[in-house]
Order: C-alpha cells, then structure tokens, then sequence
C-alpha cells in the first residue's frame, strides 16, 4: 500500500462526507474527486485481486457459508491480537490516549457507513441496516447517540485527532470501508465488512474499556467502550441473520463479495494493529519517536 495515496484519499474522504457549498469551482473539484477515485478504485481491486485464491475455496450453500463467516470471529486476520490485552493490563494513560487519539481520527463513522451502504437493497437487509443506524442514532436521543460518545472520550482525555498525526495504516482502513460504502460496484463488500465489525469489534473494545477503567477513566467518559463491548454482540447476531443469510440464501454469488468485504475488513485491521504495535510497543525498544510524544 502507499503511505501517500492514503493521506490524499483521507482528505477526499473528509470533503466528501461534509456538507458544502456550491461553489464557482466545482468543475475543478469534479475533477480532482474523479482522479482520487480512479487511484481509490485501484487500490480496492489490488486489494481484491490478493484475495482470489482464498475466496476460490469459499464452501459453497448458506449453512456452510455462514458457518465460514462466523468463524471469522476466531480465525479471521487481526483476532486475538496481542495489543489489546496490552492495552488492558499494561499500557500506561498517555499510551492509552495516543491508541485512541489514533482511533478517533482514522474513525469512518459507523452511522454514515451504513447509511450509506443500505442504499437499494432487498426490505430485509434495509430494515435491518435501519435497526441498526436507528441504534447508532441512540435511538432518536442525542446523548445515545454513539458519535458523540466518542467526542465524550476525546473531552475527558484531552485529545486532539489530526489526519497529520495519525499512522497511515488507521487511514487507509477508513478509506477502504468508505470506498465500500460510497461505491455502489461494492455494496455486497460493504454489508460483509461492516458484519465483519460488529462481529469481531465486543472483544477488542471490551479490553480498552478495560484499560481505561484501570486507568481511572470515569465511566461517563468509557461509555463508547462499555456499550459496544454488549450491543455489537447482538448486533452482529442481527446482522448475520437478517442480512447475510438471506441475501446468500436468495443468491448464492452473492457470498463471495460478502466474504471478500469481510476479509478486507479484517486485512486491514490486522495491518493497523500491527502499526499501533511498532509505535506503541511495551519492551524497551519501543519507538522513541511516540515515547517522546507521549511524553510531552
């Protein structure tokens, strides 16, 4: 992957999600956004292209598919990573808050994800694409609203996310669930990455939640991590059987882009923890480059 392409798509990214103006200069714009997308498209089929041979092996038949699928949970790249009970029982507050400053900035919004994906799609996976948005909304209460729950956590622990500061890997993760969401070539990868989230998400945020209850984070700034810890659970139990299996089951092709979106997904995650890990590291050779930062 190139360090370079990802920070130029992360700014596409950030104009792309924001509302604007129109404005004099929207020939120029058009062109530049329609550049940025064909080198993001090529990004995403290199990606795909990787995955060829292990996708040739997909079992075929919904039960044998979903079973596939949900294993993921323990096999799939990423799981299990040693980084997060780290983060549980070692990691001092100011790495704490470096870990999550990265987090909030490379963070695609999980809301406008899905908004975004359910877009045409068969009445059962919509209905369920707005249970879930509807949940993400906190269920029509602001202060249930799961974005500024993370805002919350950025207030309480003074952070202050910048594209500038983050790694390239958390970008490069966010801009390939926003290329899936906002390209329609890509709905079905869309649906298995963000199924891949809610499954494999509870374990890791459970263990940050964690850390910073150690840490002595009050509860009202953790609320983000405690949730998800629960809800993902029941949400990725929704969405395996409201969404997946029934788009497989009506038609089988559909599971080998579903479980490419996934294993991007969980690729990607993998490559951005082990990039958390080079920086963040616990044994003395830690980057001195973060243990600087962290320091100041």
């Amino acid at each position: 992957m190139n360090e370079h392409l990802h920070r130029r798509l992360a700014r596409l990214n950030r104009q792309r999600l924001q509302p604007g103006m129109a404005d004099a200069q929207w020939r120029a714009g058009l062109r530049e956004q329609s550049a940025l997308r064909e080198l993001e498209g090529a990004f995403v089929e290199a990606e795909r292209a990787a995955l060829t041979e292990q996708l040739d092996a997909l079992p075929s038949g919904a039960d044998a598919f979903m079973n596939w699928f949900e294993n993921l949970a323990e096999t799939g790249p990423g799981q299990d990573d040693p980084l997060f009970r780290w983060l549980a029982d070692s990691a001092s507050l100011s790495q704490m808050r470096w870990f999550i400053t990265q987090e909030i900035a490379g963070e695609a919004g999980f809301d406008d994800l899905v908004a975004l994906t359910q877009l045409g799609l068969p009445r059962q996976a919509k209905l369920e694409l707005a249970r879930n948005y509807w949940d993400e909304m906190g269920r029509g209460n602001e202060d249930g609203m799961h974005g500024p729950m993370l805002e919350e956590t950025a207030r309480a622990l003074n952070l202050k996310p910048e594209y500038a500061n983050t790694v390239w890997a958390a970008l490069a993760l966010a801009n390939l669930m926003l290329a899936l969401a906002s390209n329609r070539r890509y709905a079905w990868q869309s649906i298995g990455a963000l199924g891949a989230v809610e499954m494999t998400a509870p374990g890791r945020v459970g263990l940050v939640n964690d850390g910073l209850k150690r840490l002595g984070v009050p509860t009202q700034a953790r609320r983000y991590f405690q949730l998800h810890a629960g809800l993902d659970v029941q949400h990725s139990l929704c969405w395996n059987r409201e969404v997946i299996r029934p788009l497989v089951s009506a038609d089988p092709s559909l599971a080998r882009p579903i479980a490419e979106g996934a294993l991007l997904r969980l690729r990607f995650g993998a490559r951005c923890f082990a990039q958390y890990r080079d920086e963040l590291w616990m044994d003395p050779a830690a980057s001195p480059a973060v243990m600087a930062r962290n320091a100041a």
